[in-house]
């Protein structure tokens, strides 16, 4: 439940309140929160106030109004808000230079700490990606592939590096595509089952090894592209 707060720092209490409510996925992404009446009752608050702190979470990219509709959830927290627009804004190796930090560890975590379940779920996201890739289904291959990285990095049961890369995967989808439709081999494809493999057998050195593989790939993709440039 919502507690009611004091006079001081009105708008601020509300707001956090509200925010903490997002965060802790009571309100989660896509929902549409309490109608205005409902909420002035809850936290004890004026029409005024409240509309200022569901004005400043819109400002902080936490929700969003639809005219005639009303106030959506759009994002889970403003971390995830600032770390999107912080990759939209940076170029393709820098976004590749944080995703091999973030993945090495990540794969490196997982080998060790995996349970069977996430062994098996592993193996079925690599078949996704394996099934795209052989119908030549960029789209498709791009969100298994998404989902794959995403199911590594939650097997490592490291609640902070768990909560950067869903908000940066989720800003990832561009750049990845871009990359995806001159990277979808034999050869890539392959390293990404060495890397699974690796994570499923519990042999670190050999995950964090395939995960350097295929993002020094990328990049040599990159430098290709821009020597291209006229």
């Amino acid at each position: 439940m919502l507690q009611k707060t004091n006079r001081q720092t009105l708008v601020e209490q509300v707001a956090l309140q509200m925010e903490n409510m997002i965060e802790s996925g009571k309100w989660s992404v896509g929902m549409r929160i309490p109608a205005e009446p409902e909420l002035m009752a809850e936290l004890n608050v004026s029409r005024n106030t409240l509309r200022e702190a569901i004005r400043a979470l819109i400002h902080a990219g936490l929700l969003k109004t639809k005219q005639g509709d009303g106030t959506y959830v759009c994002s889970s927290s403003a971390l995830g808000v600032v770390l999107k627009k912080r990759v939209l804004r940076s170029d393709t190796l820098q976004t590749l230079e944080v995703r091999y930090a973030l993945e090495r560890e990540g794969a490196h975590l997982a080998a060790q700490r995996r349970t069977d379940d996430e062994a098996h779920e592993l193996l079925l996201q690599l078949e996704r990606c394996e099934a795209a890739a052989k119908l030549g289904d960029i789209d498709r291959f791009v969100t298994a592939d998404i989902h794959l990285h995403q199911t590594i990095i939650n097997a490592s049961h490291n609640e902070i590096l768990i909560e950067i890369y869903s908000h940066i995967a989720k800003a990832l989808h561009d750049s990845i595509t871009s990359l995806t439709r001159y990277e979808v081999d034999a050869d890539f494809v392959e390293m990404h089952r060495q890397l699974v493999e690796a994570i499923v057998a519990q042999d670190g050195n050999r995950a964090v090894a395939a995960v350097h593989r295929y993002i020094e790939e990328s990049k040599e993709i990159i430098a290709g592209k821009e020597g291209e440039r006229p």
